[in-house]
């Protein structure tokens, strides 16, 4: 009596919703860390006295201003690539 279409439709999305599950078992630990920190996943995220890190350490103006240079370098790129 069942269409044999929606069999097929049933039994493959069954085998996808398996794996699926199965892939999301595996990586839960990463869907986590992604969820909680989007757009964070390969970086770290920076700490509440990161500025004082920088303050103690004796790094030149001159390291500052190349290092904003090339980080607004970064940034036009990816709006360049975005649009």
């Amino acid at each position: 009596m069942m269409n044999k279409d929606f069999l097929m439709g049933f039994v493959s999305g069954t085998v996808v919703g398996a794996v699926g599950y199965r892939l999301y078992e595996q990586n839960q630990g990463q869907l986590s860390q992604l969820i909680q920190n989007p757009g964070m996943m390969n970086a770290q995220q920076p700490s509440a006295n990161t500025f004082q890190q920088v303050q103690s350490q004796d790094i030149s103006v001159e390291d500052l201003i190349s290092q904003k240079e090339r980080l607004e370098d970064m940034i036009a790129e990816k709006k360049v690539h975005s649009n």
